[in-house]
């Protein structure tokens, strides 16, 4: 059942291999092993991805930094808990870029995820 969610089928598909590489590795591992891990089980579902790909963030038109994802429009995190400052980055990230959705997605003791979106109409680019 589909809720009109922004992008939809494309999240409802990495939460789920999310979950796959979570139940495979539990907890416990650094976030590169999850984000190598999650890698694969992407492109083996055929999805495009690319690992540390670089953003250009923009403050009013004009290019001030970049950052690095660690997949493309996700944010993985290896942590007890998410905390509010995981969100703010993943804004943030969404904020300056021209990326409209966020996954945040935290292989903890317990799997979590945030679902971020900020859309393109939304960010100020004079």
């Amino acid at each position: 059942m589909s809720t009109g969610l922004l992008h939809e089928k494309l999240t409802k598909e990495i939460i789920k291999t999310f979950y796959e590489v979570y139940n495979e590795l539990g907890y416990g591992f650094l976030e590169r092993v999850y984000q190598n891990s999650l890698y694969l089980e992407l492109k083996s579902k055929g999805f495009f991805v690319e690992a540390q790909k670089k953003i250009k963030v923009y403050y009013k038109g004009i290019e001030v930094g970049e950052y690095y994802a660690d997949l493309i429009i996700l944010e993985l995190k290896a942590a007890d808990c998410i905390i509010p400052e995981f969100e703010n980055q993943i804004i943030n990230y969404l904020r300056g870029t021209d990326c409209e959705i966020g996954l945040l997605l935290n292989f903890g003791k317990k799997p979590e995820f945030r679902r971020k979106i900020f859309e393109n109409k939304r960010k100020t680019r004079i």
